[in-house]
């Protein structure tokens, strides 16, 4: 019960934020995080090749990867704050989503292509090759780079979770998986340095148990993106509370057929009420715009809500008239 109160609380404090003040800090937040990964792409190629490291060099390429999924979320977030128009009625919210799977895929892209080039480093070992010794610069540009990703993803997370953007959580999460991929690579190249020739092959063991990591952020960040692609409703919790906001209106017998779904950072809500069929239109208008007005004050009033009028029923199914 508390997670289900404290979830609504969110909720309601986010929904109550002005829009502007929201983009204010999804901006802020999206751009250091980008001017962070520009420096570490480039510190991390310059160590790759200065020191001699393929693995360095493929950790730069996951924060390239890092920085794009920035400009991403700059640019689809703009776009999901444009007000409604001809073409889309229901506002532009859905390009959150998009950006968030853009992000989900690129990540599950990177963990993939880290996994089989560790695959086939250990299969170059395997038929009696050999792996480049890496030097002792690529092995601390790694340990700065899991520092500063781990700072940059605590700060991203926490604005994720105050404002509610998936694109903002993803992208946090897309900083963590830069972070455990430094892990790998610090892993690796510290074996290479100190334990001898025949332990470089611990650079692409360590590269495979983090693009499993990787590749599992991915999901988890994609199926959201499919739950609201697919017009997946909003949690029983918050389906019931909405229940409560109607059925306590005085006058509303019955609240049924409840419609529920995210656009974006928003949500939206229908459903058929029954009132006495002997109200006027005017009293009835005024009772479901009530409702509509309470639910846009804790949800936000950017909330999509379509509220059906319907006259009660008697015991025998029909309308009373």
């Amino acid at each position: 019960m508390t997670t289900k109160i404290n979830y609504l609380c969110n909720a309601l404090y986010v929904n109550q934020m002005e829009q502007k003040e929201r983009t204010r800090i999804i901006y802020k937040a999206t751009w250091i995080g980008s001017v962070v990964n520009l420096l570490l792409v480039l510190l991390k190629f310059a160590a790759g090749i200065i020191g001699h490291s393929a693995a360095m060099i493929a950790d730069a390429v996951h924060s390239l990867s890092d920085f794009i999924t920035d400009i991403v979320v700059l640019v689809f977030v703009h776009i999901s704050n444009k007000p409604q128009d001809k073409d889309h009625d229901y506002g532009h919210g859905k390009y959150e989503t998009l950006a968030t799977a853009i992000i989900g895929i690129i990540l599950l892209i990177v963990g993939l292509g880290i996994c089989w080039n560790g695959v086939l480093a250990i299969h170059t070992v395997w038929i009696g090759g050999q792996l480049a010794s890496p030097s002792i610069l690529a092995f601390w540009a790694a340990i700065i780079s899991i520092v500063f990703k781990e700072l940059i993803y605590q700060y991203t997370i926490y604005v994720g979770r105050k404002v509610q953007s998936q694109p903002v959580i993803a992208n946090a999460w897309h900083h963590r998986s830069d972070a455990f991929s430094s892990i790998g690579t610090a892993f690796g190249v510290g074996g290479a340095v100190w334990l001898g020739e025949s332990w470089r092959v611990l650079d692409p063991i360590a590269a495979i148990i983090v693009s499993l990591f990787i590749i599992k952020v991915a999901i988890e960040l994609l199926q959201p993106c499919i739950d609201d692609l697919t017009e997946k409703s909003l949690p029983d919790e918050v389906e019931q509370h909405i229940s409560l906001v109607a059925e306590k209106t005085p006058g509303v017998s019955e609240v049924h057929n409840m419609r529920t779904r995210r656009i974006g950072s928003h949500f939206a809500i229908e459903m058929h009420i029954r009132m006495d069929g002997h109200l006027s239109l005017y009293e009835a208008h005024r009772k479901a715009s009530s409702i509509e007005k309470e639910l846009k004050e804790i949800y936000g009033k950017e909330t999509h809500v379509g509220i059906h009028v319907e006259p009660k029923k008697n015991a025998n199914g029909c309308y009373e008239e």
